[in-house]
């Protein structure tokens, strides 16, 4: 695995826990931090060995989105002084990295305490699910500082999430969202203190590991589909597809016998 400056990734067998690890700039996104995201992400596709990521911030933000006050970010902030070629390939590195999370067969599980801001929230929108910290707020900063707030994936994510109306007042005036009404529009999935998030996650992970290895990446692959699927018709042929290939391995045979004999399922991924 390669050495990262910026994460701090924990393997938990078949868990991988990763902690953004800025905590004195509040985990803001330098160009250090936007390439080990890029390569941490861009690595799942292939391995196999990671089941579930959970991801998260050190001290006491998440992610306060773009750091501003590197100067070397700014082809990624499309500044004037950068040409508009290296701002949009700026721009691209960063994107990139939430369409690496989506492309990732593996269930990404956001811990959302503190800012969540502009880039920090599309990484928590581009998560498959969210746990908030009490103390989380969110929001589409970019608004505020002079661009658009359609960014990084957020004006596809969002809207999805909580609908059109509260994903326009949002990004219309890049006012923040607190835990407790991103529970209440179903942001998050729940809310606790900050010090239980990683207590609330538990349950989480044990549930989806004892489902079988390909079972929990055709879901992942199948939900991204069927969001954007064009009719029922093809949302079905994909389900019947993943239905037919898990139901053709030796781990549906051993769910199969695990659920009849009421014990927990060995699985090999085979």
């Amino acid at each position: 695995m390669s050495t990262y400056k910026t994460l701090k990734i924990e393997k938990e067998g078949a868990v991988d826990w990763v902690t953004m690890n800025r905590p004195d700039a509040l985990n803001a996104m330098n160009p250090e931090l936007v390439s080990d995201l890029l390569d941490y992400f861009g690595g799942l596709y292939m391995d196999h060995s990671v089941r579930v990521v959970v991801l998260r911030g050190a001290g006491r933000a998440f992610c306060a989105g773009l750091d501003l006050k590197d100067r070397s970010n700014a082809p990624e902030a499309g500044t004037a002084s950068s040409s508009p070629q290296a701002g949009l390939m700026g721009q691209r590195r960063i994107s990139e990295i939430v369409m690496r999370m989506r492309r990732a067969p593996q269930p990404i599980i956001s811990l959302v305490h503190g800012p969540a801001c502009g880039g920090g929230f599309a990484l928590a929108l581009a998560s498959d699910i969210r746990i908030a910290g009490e103390s989380a707020r969110m929001n589409a900063a970019f608004i505020r500082i002079g661009l658009s707030a359609c960014d990084i994936g957020v004006s596809y994510f969002l809207p999805r999430l909580v609908g059109v109306s509260v994903a326009s007042e949002l990004m219309m005036t890049g006012r923040f969202i607190n835990a407790s009404r991103a529970e209440r529009v179903g942001l998050v999935s729940e809310v606790v203190p900050d010090d239980q998030l990683t207590e609330a996650v538990k349950p989480y992970l044990e549930e989806m590991l004892t489902t079988t290895p390909l079972g929990l990446r055709l879901t992942k692959e199948c939900l991204n589909m069927s969001v954007d699927a064009g009719s029922l018709e093809a949302a079905v042929a994909m389900e019947d597809r993943n239905q037919i290939l898990c139901a053709q391995t030796d781990d549906f045979r051993e769910g199969i016998s695990a659920f009849l004999g009421k014990r927990a399922p060995a699985y090999q991924n085979t």
